[in-house]
């Protein structure tokens, strides 16, 4: 398989620093302490394993964002780094020998007068990080500025005199020539050159750091965990620089291996991976020990002193130790939670978050209190300045809860609860601890997990008290209607009935045809009422169901709206026994939607299906009419197929397909209670 050549290049400069590194490690070997602590210069091998920690993330990213300029700026640096070693060490090496190797001259000058331009790298890698591209606008010129500014001084010591440049030291190289490309200049431009170079070197590191300040406040997401690992480096690099001044003068270069190794990690871990570890917690961290450490220091250092002022050696160790006791292991444990408290809010705590929303849960009782709940816990435990929680309530308003200032920009995450959304939270899309890690984000899982749970039993709390309220209302209706159709019609009939009866007795020996006309309107009569007393019958159950099932009940209602412009077909097989009040709703629904059709449609073919799917009977009837216009408002029998559904815990829908025509499809949940028990051999 064929390489990409961005990979082999990457590889290449991976191999030529490894191989630089290698020869300086040798020539070292060979070179002998003592000679090297004569040169004062320092080893060769301390800048090559620099350009390694460069090098090696560099190639990475070669391989695998080879269009991000970082990529390069990080090999080229770190095979300079590499190169500036061993052209040291060869330097050293050849002039101790006797007679002296060719190219110490050519080594010395590339060390001496190439090296500065490694300042290079630093302003480079901040303008370009972490896109490979400069700032856009106005800051793209202030960049490029800066970094004609920062090459100053490099040109400058490619060509000032070395007698003017200070670039000689005395010792066993001072007769090696660093003037390869003098120019003829008089010694006061030289020097106002220098000074020019030397000032512009620091104020040009201002325009950088205002680009990635920039470019920090303006992050978003993912952009700004990447920005946070360029942050981490800075302040390890800045806790390395500060630790310099109290280690010994042979651990710097130690130290600065240290910086380059976490450095070029990190630039590749924030760019490739910015998710890697949690950035927030690493740099809270860093930022902990790092003050942990210095205070410590500090202290034992003073105490230190004193102690072996008082005391001498021996009860200086004992004073050392006291100091850890009680000293070190409470002030540390109180400072990692006050960093954690600020940088991180309650987050570094999952489980005293979690419990602390359950327990506030479980104090409130309106819905309105138990959304408010979340959404401060939320704030508290992310530190964010605004937190919302909005829960969608069907057909009633949204019940939306704020804890704190609204802003602008905000991103929104979906409440789910058993795969339906029922709302939403709402964060602040932008903010120095807005970025999620994965921990966070599980963390966050858990309490939207309890926001959903308490949102839906709040839903739930509300639906069941109003169907309790429908209910009631339906069943007091239910009575008014059969006491008024008893009271009103049945009732006077039947006492029509009794008095013609006797009025037909009275008149049966006097007038006997009187009697029979009497008998005859008495016998009407109670036809009307016996027609009263089925259709107060059907009203409450359709006998029909019961008789021939749910497809022959809904069948003969076929036959009474069939014509012979209109085709109507009922298929299905719903099993037998379904419960009471999901056989009626099915029929109820079947019948209502095939009367629409009848009435309004002008279809020539309609069909009454009946499916049983994944616990749920399916009642869908469809038809190759008109379809419903847009915009018209539902009636009185479309509400009805809804409210019928609702009841059960189901649901109604009415579409008008592309094709045309309408499709009603209601779902009616069966349920565990929903099927009858079926005696056997019935």
């Amino acid at each position: 398989m064929r390489m990409r050549l961005p990979t082999l290049a990457g590889g290449l400069f991976v191999l030529l620093t490894l191989a630089s590194t290698v020869a300086s490690i040798v020539l070292e070997v060979a070179l002998g302490a003592g000679r090297r602590a004569a040169d004062g210069i320092e080893a060769g091998w301390i800048p090559g394993l620099a350009g390694l920690a460069l090098a090696v993330p560099g190639a990475l990213l070669a391989r695998k964002v080879p269009r991000n300029a970082v990529a390069w700026i990080l090999c080229v640096t770190g095979l300079h780094w590499a190169a500036d070693g061993t052209c040291a060490s060869w330097a050293s090496y050849a002039t101790a020998q006797d007679p002296a190797l060719p190219g110490a001259t050519i080594a010395w000058w590339l060390y001496q007068r190439l090296g500065a331009s490694l300042l290079f790298s630093l302003p480079l890698l901040l303008v370009f990080y972490p896109d490979g591209r400069p700032p856009a606008g106005r800051w793209r010129w202030a960049a490029y500025i800066s970094l004609g500014c920062t090459a100053i001084l490099p040109l400058t010591l490619l060509f000032v005199p070395a007698r003017i440049a200070g670039a000689q030291d005395s010792g066993p190289l001072d007769h090696l020539s660093a003037d390869l490309l003098s120019l003829p200049l008089p010694d006061g431009a030289w020097q106002v050159l220098l000074r020019v170079g030397y000032a512009a070197l620091p104020l040009s590191m201002l325009v950088p750091f205002a680009v990635v300040f920039r470019r920090y406040r303006m992050a978003q997401g993912l952009g700004k965990t990447r920005m946070r690992w360029l942050l981490w480096a800075g302040v390890v690099d800045l806790l390395v620089m500060l630790s310099s001044l109290l280690l010994p003068q042979s651990a710097l270069s130690l130290g600065l291996v240290v910086a380059i190794v976490v450095t070029g990690g990190a630039i590749a871990v924030g760019i490739l991976r910015p998710r890697l570890v949690d950035i927030d917690r690493l740099l809270g961290g860093t930022v902990l020990y790092g003050a942990l450490a210095t205070l410590v220091v500090a202290v034992d250092a003073v105490l230190l002193a004193a102690a072996t002022t008082l005391l001498g050696q021996q009860g200086a160790a004992l004073a050392g130790l006291l100091v850890v006791m009680l000293v070190y292991g409470p002030l540390r444990h109180r400072l990692w939670h006050l960093v954690q408290r600020v940088v991180l809010g309650r987050r570094h705590d999952p489980y005293r978050v979690v419990s602390g929303l359950a327990e506030q849960l479980e104090r409130t009782d309106s819905p309105e209190d138990q959304l408010l709940a979340v959404a401060r816990s939320v704030a508290e435990a992310f530190k964010a300045p605004y937190v919302a929680v909005e829960v969608h309530r069907g057909g009633d308003p949204t019940l939306l809860a704020e804890h704190g200032q609204p802003v602008p920009d905000v991103s929104t995450l979906p409440i789910t609860y058993r795969g339906e959304t029922v709302g939403r939270l709402i964060l602040p899309a932008s903010g120095p601890r807005t970025v999620l890690s994965p921990r966070d984000e599980r963390l966050l899982a858990d309490v939207v997990r309890q926001a959903a749970a308490a949102a839906r039993s709040s839903h739930l709390a509300a639906e069941l008290q109003r169907s309790r309220e429908r209910l009631v209302g339906a069943r007091e209706e239910e009575r008014r209607r059969v006491r008024r159709d008893l009271h009103d019609g049945l009732g006077p009939a039947l006492g029509g009935v009794a008095l013609r009866i006797d009025t037909a007795r009275n008149l049966l020996r006097s007038s006997p045809a009187r009697a029979d006309e009497m008998l005859k309107q008495a016998r009407e009569d109670v036809s009307t009422a016996l027609a009263d007393v089925r259709r107060l019958v059907h009203d409450l159950r359709p006998p029909a169901l019961d008789d021939v099932g749910l497809i022959g009940a809904v069948d003969q209602v076929a036959d009474r709206l069939r014509t012979p412009s209109l085709t109507i077909r009922v298929t299905g097989s719903p099993p037998v026994g379904l419960a009471a009040a999901v056989e009626v709703a099915a029929y109820r629904i079947a019948s209502e939607a095939l009367a629409n059709v009848s009435k309004h449609a002008r279809a020539g073919v309609a069909c009454a299906d009946f499916s049983i799917v994944s616990d749920t009977l399916v009642v869908s009837v469809t038809d190759d009419g008109c379809g419903i216009a847009p915009g018209t408002p539902s009636g009185v029998g479309l509400v009805s197929l809804r409210e019928r559904a609702a009841e059960l815990g189901g649901r109604c829908e009415i579409e008008c397909p592309p094709g045309g025509g309408t499709t009603v499809r209601a779902t009616l949940p069966l349920g565990s209670s929903s099927l009858q028990e079926v005696p056997d051999g019935r």
